[in-house]
């Protein structure tokens, strides 16, 4: 299977990077091709702006959503989009790993969402059963989350609310939009607390999550 792992932690000593060097070595024991693109690595621009075209078919005006359908048709994405667009075009997996901020994703990570999976890249934009039209059909796609805080604040009736219906925002509105199988989120809850011990049963865990793919 060819996966790509869009990962966004900016330390290399981090918990999620422990995450992610984990899924990748478990990902390749398994005989997996894999593509990562490490966002904060990458100093990925998450600012979504006229520069993201090399050609504007209204110069005068921005409308981001018109250049994209037209950008797809004659190739006119700046290099950086255009690079990460064939890595999703290459991936039957795409799996997104970050931490939780303010019950979402880090901007770096939505901001490679907005301009990666562009409208006529990733969505059809012009038909009423969008859902049943995604472009990037027959792919499926999976979160990998942690926060700082206990699992009783993220459930339903807790402080924060149910962190899986939060999801639902990329899961179904990103993931599904686009013709993609989501795969069940894996969340590890309140990272900050871990021992080295609960850590490494934790590491495990998804380690055996990734092999069973």
């Amino acid at each position: 299977m060819k996966i790509l792992y869009i990962y966004a932690h900016q330390e290399p000593k981090s918990f999620n990077a422990a995450l992610k060097d984990t899924a990748l070595a478990a990902l390749k024991e398994k005989g997996h091709e894999i593509e990562l693109s490490d966002l904060y690595a990458m100093n990925f621009n998450p600012v979504l702006t006229e520069r993201d075209f090399t050609e504007r078919k209204k110069p005068d005006v921005f409308k981001p959503f018109l250049e994209a359908i037209n950008a797809v048709k004659t190739g006119a994405f700046a290099p950086d989009i255009k690079a990460e667009m064939g890595k999703v075009g290459w991936a039957d997996l795409l799996i997104f790993q970050f931490p939780i901020y303010f019950t979402s994703m880090p901007a770096i990570m939505k901001g490679w969402i907005d301009r990666v999976l562009a409208p006529g890249f990733g969505f059809n934009p012009i038909t009423k059963s969008a859902y049943e039209t995604g472009l990037l059909k027959g792919k499926s796609a999976m979160i990998v989350t942690t926060t700082g805080t206990p699992q009783e604040w993220y459930s339903e009736g807790g402080v924060h609310g149910n962190l899986n219906k939060h999801l639902e925002s990329v899961t179904h509105c990103v993931f599904e939009y686009m013709g993609m199988k989501t795969l069940p989120s894996h969340i590890i809850y309140e990272v900050s607390r871990l021992s080295r011990e609960k850590g490494a049963e934790e590491l495990e865990k998804y380690r055996q999550r990734l092999l069973e793919l």
